[in-house]
C-alpha cells in the first residue's frame, strides 16, 4: 500500500487502525511515542490530535466497518479536541462518503454514507483553507491509500465534529434528508432547542412562498424564531419581498467558512428592490448577520438591520440554514427600543449598562429625540483601564455618552455628501462639542471613522436603521484619550502637515514624553495651505529639511508648556479678566485673547448657529476649528490658521529667515566690526 510521508504517514496509520483491532492501535499508538527518532514536541502534538474516540465509534458501526474493508471512501476524523467540545451524539455514517476525494476533487457537495445520503458542503476559502459544512480540513493531515485491488480510501483530520439535521425522540415519523421548507414544516419535531418558527410559518404559507424554499441547489436560508415576533404588529410586516430577503440563493454559507462583511445578493434583488446580507463575528463569539436594503420602497425603506444568530449550521438537502433573532429588513423599533433590545445580552450590552448607571436622564433624553443617531460602542471598545475611573464619575460619564449621540439623521451617504470637499463635522447634543467624520474608499470597501474629544473610532457596524434615526456601532469610547499629544497628531487626517514638519525638524521627539502636560495650538491642513496664498516663498520652505531650523521655530510659538493643560472654556473665563493671556511656550510666551461668537464657524453650509471660540493674537483672529481634543499627556485645539504673520519671514536670495535670527546675525557682525577696530 501506498503511504504519504512526514507527519501524513502518521495518519496513515492511524487509517490503517480503523481497519484493525483496538488494541493494535494502542501498540502503535505507544510504538509512535516512544519511537527515538520521533521528536518530544511532535509526539504531543500528535496524541493531542489523535482521534481515539472515534475508531471506538466506527469499530461499533458494522456499516462504517464494511465501507472502511470492502470500499473506495472517503471518511472525515474529528480531532479529540473537536470531541471534547462537541456536545450530542456522533452520527459516524455523516463523516463517510463512497467514493475516495482528495482536497483538490472535493466538488461543492458530496453525498455522506448516512440514511438518505444528506449531503456534505465544500466550501474553499481565499486563503485556501477547505471546510467540510462547518469544519477546517486540517491540511497536513489528510492521507491517501490506495490497496492491491485498487480501491483508493482517503482521510481528512478535521477541527469540528460534523452535525446532521436530526428529529426529537419524540418524532413520529422517520425523518431523513429534509429540503428547507420541510424544515420549517416540520421543525416541532427536530432537534433545534427550544427555538420555535411557527409565525414565520404562517408568514410563509400566506403569502405562498413555499417554492423558494423547496428550490433545488445550494442555498442559505435565514429563519426568524418566534421570539423575535414579540412585537405584535412585526409579523404583518413579513410580506413576500422580506421573505426574500432571508435567502441568499446559489450560495451555502456556514459561519467558520464565512467572509466576514461581505454582501452577498439576497432573493430580494431587483430594479425597485435590492437587499444585501453579510456575515459578521464579535470578539465574544457571536455570530450575526445583517441585512442592507440599498435601494427600498415605500414599505421596505433603506437600512440595516441587524440579527444574531441563535442557532447556526443545520444542514438541509438544499443548503444550510441559521435560526436568527428577529427578521431581517424590518425597520419597526426605535432607537431605544432597538438599544434595549441589544442591552440585555446583546452587541450593545455594555454601553447599555453604563447608559443605565449613569441615571435616566440620558436615555429619557434619546426618548425625547424625534430624529436622532448614535455612535454605539461595542462591548469590547469598553475594556479598556483608563475608562473604569470615570464610569465611576456620573457627571462625566454623562458628558462622554452625550458625545455619542446627534439630533439628526445621519447614515453614511449623508456622511459622504458633508465630507465632499472637507471632514465633516457634526455638532452633538451639547453643541459645544463636534463629531469629525472621515470616509475613505468607496461603497463596500469604505472606512469610516469619527472623532470626538481626542478619540479616532472606526464604524463597524453602519447605518443600523431604526424608525427614528440610526445607530452605528464602532470600535472605541468617544472621549476617553487613548493616546499622547505625539500619537493623535501622526493618526489624524486633519493634522498631517503639523506632524510631517514637526517630524524633520524633530519638534515631535518631545510629543510622547507623558510627565509633561502640553497646550498645542495645532494649524490644520488647510490652515497650511492658506499660507501658501498669503506667503508662498516661505510655505514651500516651511516643508523643507533644509530649513528644519524655522520650522522648529514655528512650531514652538504653538506648544505651551505648563503644569496643566487649558482648555478652551479656561482661556476664555481668564480672557475676560486680562486685555491679554499669557501662555508660556517653548519660544517664551504666547499672547492670545480668546473670545467666543456666535456663527457658522464650523460648517458654511450649516443650517443653525452655534457659539464658537476665536483667538485674537496680534489683531488677527483665528478660528478655532476643534477645541479640546484630549490626549493622554496634554490637549490639541485645533486652529483656522497658523500663528504666523508676515514680519515673522524674511525671504531672500533663496532663503528666509525668522526675525529673531536675523537679529542675532547683525549683533554678531556688529562684533566682528568692533573686534577688527580694536585689533
Amino acid at each position: 500500500m501506498f503511504v504519504s510521508c512526514g507527519t501524513g504517514a502518521l495518519a496513515a496509520l492511524l487509517l490503517l487502525c480503523c481497519c484493525t483491532a483496538h488494541a493494535a492501535a494502542a501498540d502503535l499508538v505507544d510504538k509512535l511515542r516512544d519511537d527515538s527518532e520521533l521528536s518530544q514536541n511532535t509526539a504531543k502534538s500528535f496524541r493531542r490530535l489523535l482521534p481515539v474516540r472515534f475508531y471506538s465509534l466506527l469499530e461499533q458501526n458494522p456499516v462504517a466497518n464494511s465501507t472502511l474493508s470492502l470500499r473506495s471512501c472517503t471518511i472525515f476524523v474529528p480531532t479529540n479536541e473537536a470531541f471534547q467540545r462537541h456536545k450530542g451524539p456522533t452520527h459516524v455514517l455523516y463523516h463517510i462518503t463512497t467514493a475516495a476525494f482528495s482536497k483538490d476533487q472535493l466538488e461543492k457537495t458530496v453525498s455522506s454514507d448516512m440514511n438518505g445520503n444528506p449531503p456534505l458542503y465544500i466550501t474553499k476559502s481565499r486563503n485556501g483553507d477547505i471546510y467540510v459544512n462547518n469544519a477546517r480540513i486540517i491540511p497536513s493531515l489528510s492521507v491517501e491509500l490506495t490497496d492491491r485491488e485498487g480501491k483508493r480510501q482517503v482521510m481528512h483530520i478535521i477541527d469540528e465534529v460534523l452535525d446532521p439535521l436530526t428529529a426529537l425522540p419524540t418524532a413520529k415519523t422517520e425523518i431523513n434528508n429534509l429540503d428547507a421548507l420541510q424544515f420549517i414544516q416540520k421543525a416541532d419535531q427536530l432537534n433545534v432547542g427550544d427555538n420555535k418558527l411557527r409565525t414565520y410559518r404562517s408568514q410563509v404559507t400566506l403569502m405562498k412562498k413555499e417554492s423558494l424554499y423547496q428550490a433545488p441547489g445550494a442555498h442559505t436560508f435565514l429563519l426568524p424564531v418566534d421570539e423575535g415576533f414579540k412585537l405584535s404588529t412585526r409579523s404583518s410586516l413579513v410580506d413576500g419581498k422580506v421573505i426574500d430577503g432571508h435567502v441568499i440563493p446559489n450560495t451555502v454559507i456556514f459561519t467558520a467558512a464565512s467572509q466576514h462583511d461581505e454582501p452577498k445578493t439576497s432573493a430580494a434583488f431587483e430594479d425597485q428592490l435590492k437587499v444585501t446580507v453579510s456575515f459578521f463575528k464579535q470578539k465574544d463569539g457571536k455570530m450575526y448577520v445583517k441585512s442592507n436594503t440599498i435601494i427600498g420602497d415605500a414599505k421596505h425603506p433603506q437600512g440595516v438591520v441587524l440579527a444574531e444568530i441563535v442557532k447556526a449550521n443545520i444542514p438541509v438537502k438544499n443548503g444550510v440554514i441559521h435560526l436568527i433573532h428577529r427578521p431581517l429588513m424590518i425597520i419597526d423599533t426605535t432607537v431605544t427600543q432597538f438599544l434595549q433590545d441589544n442591552g440585555e445580552n446583546g452587541a450593545l450590552r455594555k454601553f447599555y449598562e453604563v447608559i443605565m448607571d449613569a441615571g435616566g436622564a440620558v436615555l429619557e433624553g434619546i426618548n425625547n429625540l424625534s430624529e436622532v443617531t448614535i455612535l454605539a460602542p461595542s462591548n469590547e471598545a469598553w475594556n479598556v483601564s483608563s475608562i473604569d475611573n470615570i464610569i465611576r464619575d456620573r457627571k462625566k460619564m454623562t458628558d462622554i455618552l452625550n458625545m455619542h449621540i446627534i439630533k439628526d439623521r445621519l447614515n453614511v451617504e449623508k456622511i459622504r455628501q458633508k465630507n465632499a470637499n472637507m471632514i465633516a463635522q457634526v455638532p452633538t447634543v451639547n453643541n459645544r462639542t463636534f463629531l469629525y467624520f472621515n470616509i475613505n474608499g468607496d461603497d463596500s470597501d469604505a472606512v469610516i471613522t469619527v472623532e470626538g474629544g481626542g478619540v479616532n473610532a472606526t464604524v463597524l457596524q453602519a447605518d443600523v436603521a431604526q424608525t427614528n434615526g440610526y445607530v452605528h456601532i464602532i470600535d472605541r469610547v468617544l472621549g476617553v484619550p487613548h493616546t499622547t499629544v505625539l500619537g493623535k497628531l501622526e493618526t489624524d487626517p486633519m493634522m498631517s502637515d503639523t506632524y510631517k514638519m514637526g517630524e524633520f525638524s524633530h519638534f515631535n521627539d518631545q510629543l510622547n514624553n507623558t510627565q509633561r502636560r502640553y497646550t498645542f495650538f495645532v494649524p490644520r491642513d488647510k490652515g497650511w495651505q492658506k499660507t501658501e496664498l498669503d506667503y508662498p516663498s516661505a510655505h514651500k520652505k516651511l516643508f523643507m529639511r533644509d530649513f528644519a531650523y524655522h520650522s522648529k521655530y514655528i512650531l514652538e510659538r504653538h506648544l505651551v508648556l505648563a503644569d496643566h493643560v487649558f482648555t478652551m472654556k479656561d482661556l476664555a473665563q481668564m480672557s475676560l479678566t486680562t486685555d491679554n493671556v499669557v501662555l508660556p511656550t517653548l519660544r517664551d510666551s504666547l499672547k492670545i485673547k480668546v473670545e467666543e461668537e456666535a456663527g457658522h464657524l464650523h460648517d458654511e453650509y450649516a443650517s443653525h448657529e452655534w457659539t464658537g471660540y476665536v483667538i485674537v493674537w496680534n489683531y488677527k483672529k483665528i478660528n478655532v476649528y476643534r477645541p479640546d481634543v484630549e490626549c493622554t499627556n496634554g490637549i490639541i485645539h485645533v486652529i483656522d490658521y497658523p500663528l504666523l504673520e508676515e514680519k515673522d519671514i524674511v525671504v531672500s536670495g533663496g532663503s528666509y529667515l525668522p526675525e529673531s535670527s536675523i537679529c542675532i546675525m547683525l549683533a554678531n557682525l556688529i562684533m566682528i566690526t568692533i573686534a577688527k577696530f580694536l585689533n
